[in-house]
C-alpha cells in the first residue's frame, strides 16, 4: 500500500526522470517514464544488473506482517530478502540513496521480546552498515491512504474502509502518528534530494519531511 502511494508520487514529480519498479507482479500502472521488472526470485536479483544500475535512490516498500508467521519465516521475509536486495543495490550503485520502510517501535538493539520488532532492527543496523551514500530508516506508525492504495492484508482493508469516515479527524486528533501516502512519498524523495538530519526517522521527522517537501 506504501509502495503504491509512492509508486505515485514519483511519477507525478517532475524532477523524477525514471522510475523502475520490482516485484513479484506487475502494478498495474502505465506512465512514459515507469518500467516494471517482474522477478519470480527477489533473493536473487544479480540476473537484473543490467535493469538496476544508474539509479539515484531506491525506496525499499516491500514487507510482510507478523501475524502468524514464525520468526523464522518473518525473518527470511523480512532481514533476509532486504539485504539481498540492498547488496545487489550498494554494489551497483554506490552513490544511491537508500530509505527502508520499518517500523514504530522498532527494536535498534536488537534484543527485545517483540520478534518483529527484533528483525526489523537487525535489517536497519545492517542497511545502514553497507556501503551507500546514505541510507534512511522511515519507522511509519499509521497511514492513511488517499487515493485508492489498498494493502495485500485483508484485515487492514477492512480497517481503512471502516474508518475512512473518521479518517480526516483521527489525522487532525494524532498529527505526529497519522501519515497519509502522499506524506510518505514526498518525504521519501525529499529525503532522497537533500538527506536528513537523522538516519532513523520517526512518523514527526517523517511529517517535517513532507512539509518540508510540500506535502501536508
Amino acid at each position: 500500500m506504501i509502495g503504491q502511494g509512492v509508486l505515485r508520487e514519483c511519477l507525478l514529480d517532475p524532477e523524477v526522470g525514471r522510475v523502475v519498479t520490482v516485484g513479484r507482479t506487475g502494478t498495474g500502472v502505465k506512465h512514459t517514464k515507469l518500467r516494471e521488472v517482474v522477478a519470480n526470485n527477489l533473493f536473487d536479483l544479480t540476473s537484473l544488473d543490467a535493469e538496476l544500475t544508474g539509479f539515484d535512490a531506491c525506496f525499499f516498500c516491500l514487507g510482510v506482517s507478523s501475524s502468524g508467521v514464525s520468526e523464522a519465516e518473518y525473518e527470511r521475509l523480512t532481514y533476509t530478502l532486504t539485504m539481498a536486495a540492498a547488496e545487489t543495490l550498494a554494489r551497483l550503485n554506490p552513490q544511491m540513496t537508500f530509505i527502508y520502510v520499518s517500523g514504530a517501535g522498532t527494536d535498534g538493539s536488537e534484543q527485545g521480546r517483540v520478534m518483529w520488532a527484533r528483525v526489523k532492527g537487525r535489517t536497519e543496523n545492517a542497511l545502514m552498515r553497507l556501503p551507500f551514500k546514505a541510507a534512511y530508516m522511515f519507522r511509519i506508525a499509521a497511514v492513511l491512504p488517499l487515493n485508492g492504495e489498498r494493502s495485500r492484508t485483508p484485515l487492514y482493508n477492512f480497517f481503512y474502509a471502516l474508518t475512512k469516515p473518521v479518517a480526516p479527524l483521527i489525522r487532525m486528533a494524532f498529527p505526529g502518528y497519522v501519515l497519509s501516502t502522499v506524506q510518505i512519498g514526498r518525504a521519501m524523495i525529499g529525503v532522497a534530494r537533500s538527506g536528513a538530519e537523522k538516519r532513523v526517522l520517526e512518523s514527526p521527522d517523517i511529517r517535517e519531511c513532507a512539509r518540508k517537501a510540500g506535502a501536508r
